[in-house]
């Protein structure tokens, strides 16, 4: 059944350069980068984590938010784990102060990509 999600997603989503992500609010995308960090806000309301793709805070042009009920189903601390690894992220590019993000509701939305420079 995992599989089956991320081949539809795959297939229903178009791949977009991470460059491109401010060009497609709305959309429900596929985009691959790098993380350069992330920080989990225990203390926070909703317990939000957020990683940085494509540059270190505040410089990333995407942001992917973890709320609390989707980090407790990762194996290991996302913020440690993707640190400085290639990912691709499937989702709907939404702006938060004007800042592209896509909010994961699935720990599937976020895989290792093993297809690009680190």
């Amino acid at each position: 059944m995992a599989g089956l999600l991320i081949a539809l997603l795959s297939y229903s989503q178009t791949e977009i350069k991470l460059e491109e992500v401010s060009k497609h609010v709305g959309d429900s995308v596929k985009v691959c980068g790098k993380i350069y960090g992330g920080i989990f806000l225990e203390r926070s309301s909703g317990t939000p984590t957020f990683l940085n793709v494509g540059g270190a805070y505040p410089n990333n042009p995407l942001t992917i938010v973890i709320w609390a009920d989707v980090r407790k189903q990762f194996e290991q601390k996302p913020e440690e784990f993707y640190k400085d690894k290639a990912v691709c992220v499937y989702g709907k590019i939404e702006l938060y102060k004007d800042k592209p993000q896509i909010v994961l509701h699935q720990v599937k939305q976020l895989v290792l990509n093993t297809g690009i420079a680190q």
